[in-house]
């Protein structure tokens, strides 16, 4: 008797099963990964800290549902997604351009003690940046049922833990008497002890996310019995630490010995190389490929097929939409400074996601409009200031309709689209493949626009290096996308 496609093992597909199967898969998610993680990253560094960071958050959240929870529910996926987006965003606060310095500018060149120093900060700082991303991935992967009045408790707490942190390891800090804390990895008079009033310590906040870190591992551990969470917070720490210094090293050789790109074969790289986004896409791809490599390992713990309660919707959509509303009035009023006194909303990513997160994990809308739309606007709002207002690139009619109605459209569009194909019961796999296609798109072109349109055949800048990287990213995830959107459809059968 034949057998149907869809009715065979998962050992007779082809490149699924064995070990030649099983190391295809792994580079695969591995170089997708840093696809998603690299273009998302490289190109949060034109947009800003919380807000930048989460177009890697849902770039990467939405290969990794692809890969990993093909066959589960449209909703399920959603909601990993966003809160992978949510969670990438609560390193944003922290200041890290003077622990950069650190490692490479001209007054440290040679200070292998500042160097150290400063490796050592951007390995905390980035692994606290990624290991949110982790916990949250796992939050969303690992097929527990965590509920609305439930995030909003445990974000409360968090928010107690910050500032517990902040008087631990991030005070005193009294700059006007020279007065740092004791674990401090910004501009210090002790790596300049005869620097004037130029010198300008910023206030560090790493201590008070370490403290909420810890918190959130703590509580899915004990709390909720959650060992994806806790597991990828761990990865997410490591790979993050790691990605942050070795993308540094990177921009700090270059720093180190600015004379090797001043003439002979390395003058063309050096005059055509924006070393600080170089280090930005370096830093997102480790992370991303790494965290991408730590689910991997960590795959027997996610329930592949529906599981419990996935598809339970706990808040009625006409709260959904009031909670978007004021989500949107909040982030848009802050983020454009259009109504005054709300800055403190985009000082944690805490405070950004009281409404979100409890409308991610118990709506039906949320999670997709917040992976598209909502994570969309500020993106496309910096970049009508920039080509719009501050310069002349576009007239502003024109700006507003081609970066801003057009792109927000699409994305809102595409989102109601998918909530009505989920509630027919679309597989994950087709909603991340068509999710993935439009947003990177949409953040390629938007940042391609930004670049002022970058062709590699027109007079090359420091933008052309990126842009290309970028270019080979999206047709990277184009092409993943298109392959893997009917993977939910094929049955298969669990590991042993």
């Amino acid at each position: 008797m034949a057998t149907h496609k869809s009715d065979a093992p998962l050992s007779s597909l082809p490149g699924e099963n064995g070990s030649q199967g099983r190391g295809t898969d792994l580079w695969r998610t591995v170089i997708l990964g840093a696809m998603a993680g690299g273009m998302g990253w490289g190109i949060r560094g034109q947009y800003g800290h919380e807000t930048g960071a989460m177009i890697a958050g849902v770039l990467l959240g939405f290969v990794l549902v692809l890969l990993f929870i093909p066959h589960a529910g449209s909703l399920r996926g959603a909601r990993a997604v966003a809160l992978t987006a949510v969670g990438i965003a609560f390193g944003g606060s922290m200041t890290y351009g003077q622990t950069i310095g650190l490692t490479h500018n001209p007054f440290f060149v040679g200070n292998w003690a500042a160097f150290r120093w400063g490796m050592l900060g951007l390995f905390l700082k980035g692994g606290i940046w990624f290991g949110f991303a982790g916990a949250f991935l796992g939050i969303g992967l690992g097929g527990k049922r965590w509920r609305p009045l439930e995030m909003l408790i445990l974000l409360l707490a968090m928010m107690g833990l910050i500032f517990v942190g902040l008087r631990v390891l991030n005070r005193p800090f009294d700059p006007a008497h020279r007065i740092l804390p004791p674990l401090y990895f910004s501009s210090d008079w002790y790596w300049q002890p005869n620097a004037g009033p130029e010198l300008k310590p910023r206030p560090e906040v790493w201590g008070g996310l370490l403290f909420a870190l810890i918190g959130l591992t703590a509580y899915a551990q004990w709390g909720r019995r959650d060992r994806l969470a806790r597991n990828l917070t761990g990865v997410g720490f490591l790979v993050g630490g790691l990605g942050f210094s070795l993308g540094q090293c990177i921009q700090a050789f270059h720093g180190w010995n600015r004379e090797l790109f001043h003439s002979g074969p390395l003058q063309t790289i050096g005059t055509y190389t924006n070393w600080w986004n170089m280090m930005e896409t370096t830093f997102g791809a480790i992370g991303g490929g790494g965290l991408a490599l730590g689910l991997w390992w960590n795959r027997h713990l996610i329930p592949d097929e529906h599981v419990e309660d996935e598809d339970t919707v706990s808040i009625a959509p006409p709260w959904e939409f009031a909670m978007v509303v004021a989500h949107l009035t909040l982030l848009v009023g802050a983020e454009f400074h259009l109504i005054p006194g709300l800055s403190p909303f985009l000082a944690y990513g805490t405070n950004m996601a009281v409404l979100a997160l409890p409308g991610i994990v118990g709506g039906r809308y949320w999670p997709y409009l917040f992976a598209m739309p909502i994570v969309a606007v500020p993106i496309a709002g910096k970049t009508l200031l920039a080509l719009s207002y501050k310069e002349q690139v576009l007239s502003r009619p024109l700006g507003w309709i081609l970066l801003v109605a057009i792109p927000l459209g699409l994305a809102l569009g595409g989102a109601l689209r998918l909530v009505r194909q989920g509630r027919a019961g679309q597989s994950a796999a087709r909603f991340a493949a068509t999710g993935l296609l439009l947003t990177t798109w949409l953040y390629f072109m938007l940042n391609f626009a930004f670049f002022r349109l970058p062709w590699p055949w027109a007079a090359w800048t420091i933008r052309t290096p990126n842009a290309l990287i970028f270019a080979v990213c999206t047709l990277g995830l184009t092409a993943a996308a298109v392959a893997l959107r009917s993977s939910g459809d094929i049955r298969r059968i669990p590991p042993e």
